[in-house]
């Protein structure tokens, strides 16, 4: 009650409704929306995947699309062939893998003549005629043919093979097509609680049992599956190495795989290019008549089939009426060499190749921007020389010393052949791939002698790094050594050349620096590097 009279309060039909101005709208904020711009869904993100699929589901549906893709490439595109021929230089070289037995004694001291032995029969192993089955390969291209395997189809597999049928020495290497393993044979249930997934079955826990391959011989076949034969191969006959991208991975995907639609694109866009570059290479134009001009043409001629030649260095009078109208197009202009750049950076980030390497070009480049990226590349080389030994290299080299041993052909220099009953200690051997050459040699080499001198390394380590035996090497100084001697050098030069090159140089007292040369932007003063 107000001033004697009573106020009553307006019911919600009778409140009046207010009405905001549409400029102060705001659309409620859900409690749901995403922080991460990522994780938008909008017109921006349409088209971009939601939903993550499991690795079965990504091969089963990518993997014989982008291995067809990529073995394309390989042969059509010069920098998919560039890359391929990178990965087999840098990861197999000129040597392949190099195999060093470091066999030792009850002392610890090194078992040469066993040593010996064991590298000599590898190496006549290695020779075409005996680690092939097929008898065309050495040790060294079953390697390469492993490489461009893995680059255009991102693993491989190879079996091993005993008897008859592996040759002379009884154990050999079947290189096998990964396209004969079926990339979509599932199978849900097996015995025992297994399963198969794209070509290879697996216990319970997902350990492979045995690997399926097609044949075109049904008497070859040892399985029926989806009205096709197969044949039914033993795990432990197999090595089946890819990069495990995804947990899960059952195949390998190709390592061109990111860099596919950029290779693919940019040669389309070479084609279109070279198609215009050709187009305005030619003056092409057209005449154009005035009206009521022209000339008469006769019963069954078009207009369009007439033509005026043009030689060079020569002008034409065109007719009355006529008037030349040229068609001079201008691309490609400089913008081709920058987008064809620019891809080329994208292709080479999804190869994890070396711009400069893959494109072929040193332009702007100098020494310390070149050991850069050459060194950040040969990590990842050295990273899957790694892997290939660990996943090839060493249960190759189990079986082989065990099948050797059994079979006598590893003899000493006496003609006696090593005993099997040790074959744990004989097992003592690692691989020595590739090494490259030094990109600034006199401060890598001065970096090893100070490591070196500093206990910071031994020795032997140094040498292996580059590729070598150490005891090949100590056996090459000795000797040259004795090949100085036996020439008649006097023992006090030949202890002077020694301490000198044991001191990197300076054993007559001088420096063995060299004074900082070259020119700007190539390796001089300026950028703080040497020639």
């Amino acid at each position: 009650m107000i001033g004697g009279f009573f106020k009553r309060s307006a019911t919600a039909a009778e409140e009046p409704k207010r009405v905001s101005p549409p400029a102060l709208y705001r659309p409620r904020r859900s409690s749901a929306t995403r922080f991460m711009d990522a994780g938008q869904s909008d017109r921006m993100t349409s088209g971009w995947t939601n939903s993550p699929l499991p690795a079965d589901q990504i091969i089963r549906r990518n993997w014989r699309t982008l291995v067809a893709r990529s073995r394309e490439q390989a042969v059509n595109n010069p920098y998919g062939k560039a890359f391929q021929r990178s990965a087999r230089r840098n990861v197999i070289g000129p040597k392949g893998f190099i195999l060093q037995a470091r066999v030792k004694d009850d002392d610890g001291k090194l078992d040469k003549g066993a040593n010996k032995a064991i590298e000599d029969a590898f190496k006549l192993w290695s020779r075409a005629g005996n680690c092939d089955v097929t008898g065309r390969r050495s040790f060294r291209q079953i390697q390469k043919a492993l490489m461009n395997g893995l680059v255009t189809d991102g693993e491989f597999m190879l079996r091993f093979v005993y008897g008859a049928d592996a040759g002379p020495w009884g154990f050999a290497i079947q290189v096998l097509d990964p396209m004969r393993c079926p990339v979509d044979m599932d199978e849900e249930r097996r015995p025992g609680g297994g399963f198969i997934r794209a070509g290879i079955e697996y216990s319970k826990l997902g350990r492979p049992v045995a690997y399926y391959f097609t044949t075109l011989s049904p008497n070859e076949s040892d399985y029926y599956y989806g009205n096709r034969n197969f044949v039914r191969v033993p795990a432990d006959e197999i090595v089946h190495w890819f990069e495990e991208d995804i947990v899960g991975q059952k195949r390998g995907l190709p390592w061109m795989a990111t860099a596919l639609w950029r290779m693919h694109q940019l040669g389309e866009f070479e084609k279109a290019t070279l198609v215009a570059a050709r187009e305005g290479a030619n003056k092409l134009g057209f005449i154009e008549w005035a009206e009521g001009t022209g000339p008469e043409l006769e019963e069954g001629t078009e207009a369009e089939d007439i033509e005026i030649e043009s030689e060079a260095g020569t002008l034409q009078t065109l007719p009355e009426g006529a008037s030349f109208k040229s068609h001079d197009p201008q691309f490609p202009s400089g913008e081709a060499a920058v987008f064809s750049k620019h891809m080329l950076r994208g292709i080479a980030s999804g190869l994890g190749s070396a711009y400069n390497d893959l494109a072929n070009d040193l332009e702007g480049v100098n020494l310390s921007s070149i050991r850069h990226g050459v060194l950040s590349e040969r990590d990842n080389w050295q990273e899957i020389q790694e892997s290939l030994i660990e996943a090839f290299c060493l249960p190759l080299i189990e079986r082989w010393i065990t099948h050797s041993l059994l079979s006598g052909r590893i003899r000493l220099a006496n003609g006696s052949p090593l005993p099997a009953a040790k074959r744990q200690k004989f097992q003592a051997v690692e691989f020595l791939p590739r090494r490259w050459a030094w990109i600034d040699p006199a401060k890598d080499v001065k970096a090893d002698a100070e490591a070196v001198d500093n206990l910071f390394k031994p020795r032997g380590q140094v040498i292996r790094e580059r590729g070598r035996d150490p005891s090949e090497v100590y056996a090459e100084i000795a000797a040259d050594i004795e090949d100085m001697r036996a020439a008649g050098i006097p023992e006090e030069v030949i202890t002077a050349l020694i301490t000198a090159k044991a001191k990197g140089g300076q054993g007559n007292g001088q420096q063995g620096n060299t004074p900082k040369t070259g020119t700007p932007g190539s390796g001089s003063e300026e950028d703080g590097e040497t020639d």
